[in-house]
């Protein structure tokens, strides 16, 4: 199977690296001393238990077109980078290329083939031209629930954290599951592939459920987080900010379950799971410090946004979008002032 990793950074390249030494033929999209890195020396990839391996891709590069037409295309860029790539896309495609979106927080295309009254709403927070969605199309796409952790310690170098799950689904909900008739093939060679690789890789006919429960934590402890510079364990351990994570989670329940999703467990129950992650520094935390874009229109500016397409009151979420906001201008002010110092 053809396979291009669009994205080759943490996430990306651990994928990569492991459909690459199961024999699949990867190509990874790069940029910068990471590209060049991994044209030179292939990818490590450094696991939890302390081995390395390094794995040869196929090719490795900043050009699309050089790529060429793929089976199947997995987006492991961050949310907000996705406009800026979406256009170059196309180039990756034949005919039955299957586009996996690996992004965390509301997916652009949540409301396309999801059968309910708000079929077909554009989600304005993550595509608000539609440019997205006009170079990948519904039709083309497998949903995606990322668990692992991951990170570039070295150019070309991949330490793998922790989790080995990618969870998938088809967006209109369908399965084969070798019982009922087969309805999506197409997913299930996918599965296959991640599954020789050494990835778990379960189908949900509801993968919007499943984005939800991620979505959950990640709505209260990414903002918290970045406000605070706090752990995971820190907010579920300090009273306050427990709360507070309580409140939010209500409110983004209450618009979940208008939408038509059960969660399955309860509140306390995923921050109870949030808390055992330990002393981890959420990904939005992480692109504050470093002076990077977050994730914050997707993960937080989404549920405002969905909030008031269900007509179900945020206070707590808007206020923690606003603030979040305002800290990632106030940063890439400070950044700009000081590239203009002489």
């Amino acid at each position: 199977m053809k396979i291009c990793i669009v994205g080759a950074g943490a996430i990306g390249g651990y994928l990569g690296a492991k459909l690459a030494l199961a024999g699949e033929a990867v190509t990874l999209i790069a940029r910068g001393s990471h590209l060049e890195a991994m044209q030179k020396n292939g990818l490590k990839l450094m696991l939890a238990d302390h081995s390395s391996q390094v794995a040869v891709p196929t090719l490795v590069t900043n050009d699309f077109t050089q790529a060429g037409a793929q089976d199947v295309v997995i987006l492991a860029v961050k949310a907000q980078s996705l406009q800026a790539i979406a256009s170059s896309l196309p180039a990756l495609y034949h005919s039955q290329t299957m586009v996996v979106t690996a992004q965390n927080g509301v997916p652009w295309w949540y409301f396309r083939k999801h059968g309910g009254e708000y079929e077909g709403t554009r989600i304005q927070s993550v595509d608000p031209e539609g440019i997205i969605e006009t170079h990948i199309g519904a039709e083309r796409v497998i949903g995606c629930v990322v668990y692992p952790a991951a990170e570039i310690v070295a150019p070309g170098v991949i330490q793998h954290i922790e989790g080995d799950r990618f969870t998938l689904g088809e967006i209109d909900g369908t399965k084969s599951d070798g019982e009922t008739p087969a309805k999506s093939d197409r997913i299930q060679s996918l599965a296959q592939a991640f599954k020789q690789a050494g990835f778990r890789a379960p189908i949900r006919n509801q993968i919007r459920t499943e984005i939800w429960v991620k979505l959950w934590g990640n709505v209260a402890f990414n903002p918290i987080s970045a406000l605070t510079g706090a752990t995971l364990e820190a907010i579920a351990q300090y009273p306050p900010t427990r709360e507070l994570a309580r409140q939010i989670m209500t409110e983004a329940q209450a618009i979940a379950e208008k939408l038509g999703v059960n969660f399955g467990i309860s509140l306390e129950q995923r921050i109870n799971g949030a808390e055992k992650v330990g002393a981890h520094k959420t990904s939005m935390l992480q692109d504050i410090e470093a002076g990077r874009p977050t994730e914050i229109d997707a993960i937080v500016s989404a549920i405002v946004e969905l909030g008031k397409l269900t007509q179900i009151p945020t206070p707590h979420i808007d206020a923690l979008c606003a603030s979040v906001k305002l800290l990632e201008a106030t940063k890439a002010n400070l950044k700009g002032e000081k590239s203009k110092s002489p």
